[in-house]
């Protein structure tokens, strides 16, 4: 006889659901800092925040209308578009 305890059988690995960003922080970060990009980059949009980080600093600033207004419409849109960050998960 073999003293070999068998393995325990593997268990499914279930992830948990990630939980969404708030809509209403994505706001106020593009009404209030929508110009170095950082509402962007807490939604994990990397690429697009560091373009609008670089035209803001080319532009002294004047680029950062791009971000409020992206602000807005994080908080008044319902367009399924700005409804989620870059994986995909809904903002809530």
């Amino acid at each position: 006889m073999s003293d070999q305890v068998p393995a325990p059988a593997p268990v499914p690995a279930y992830g948990v659901a990630p939980e969404g960003k708030s809509r209403v922080i994505v706001g106020v970060l593009g009404i209030l800092l929508g110009s170095l990009g950082v509402h962007n980059f807490y939604l994990g949009f990397t690429q697009k925040a560091v373009i609008q980080l670089v035209l803001s600093i080319v532009t002294f600033g004047v680029a950062g209308l791009w971000g409020f207004i992206e602000g807005i419409i994080y908080l008044v849109s319902k367009d399924p578009k700005w409804s989620v960050d870059a994986a995909g998960v809904p903002l809530v």
